[in-house]
């Protein structure tokens, strides 16, 4: 089956709409520590103000509990994680989460090398999020040993024919 062959999806984005108490806190961590650039941003007046990030490429993980939680174990070594968590991949993790803590993040947990091949740190950000950062050492998503695909499992367009 090729690619032309595929339905296209139906939704065009994942916007993924965070309430933040300390708006520019949040703002500046997230537009101007992880770099993400800004889209466009509104205001009605002072009070109501809305900025939309770009984050590139996005994703929706939907793990179960036991995932969550050997996800927790590998990457922080204890369930840390609420039902939410944001990933962010990034070119350097040593480098991302020093300057997310200078800029008021909490750290969890340091750059830690997962089964999977990636660098991954945690943290708890800014407008209440529970954060990863990672880098993937091989260039792209590693699988664990042992781990195997679902049978039935869909095409993933961003692999980019994997």
């Amino acid at each position: 089956m090729t690619d032309e062959s595929l339905p296209r999806p139906a939704v065009r984005q994942l916007r993924l709409v965070v309430e933040a108490d300390d708006y520019d806190a949040a703002l500046a961590f997230y537009r101007d520590v992880l770099g993400l650039p800004e889209r466009i941003a509104y205001a009605d007046g002072e009070d109501d103000r809305v900025a939309i990030l770009d984050v590139g490429h996005a994703t929706l993980e939907i793990a179960n509990p036991a995932h969550k939680r050997a996800i927790d174990d590998v990457e922080v070594g204890r369930q840390v994680a609420g039902r939410l968590r944001v990933a962010f991949e990034v070119d350097d993790a040593r480098v991302a989460t020093d300057r997310a803590v200078e800029a008021g993040a909490a750290l969890v947990a340091p750059p830690t090398r997962t089964p999977w091949g990636s660098l991954n740190s945690r943290l708890d950000a800014p407008a209440g999020l529970h954060v990863t950062l990672f880098q993937e050492l091989g260039g792209e998503e590693g699988v664990p040993p042992g781990v195997v695909t679902e049978p039935g499992a869909g095409h993933d367009p961003a692999a980019g024919g994997r």
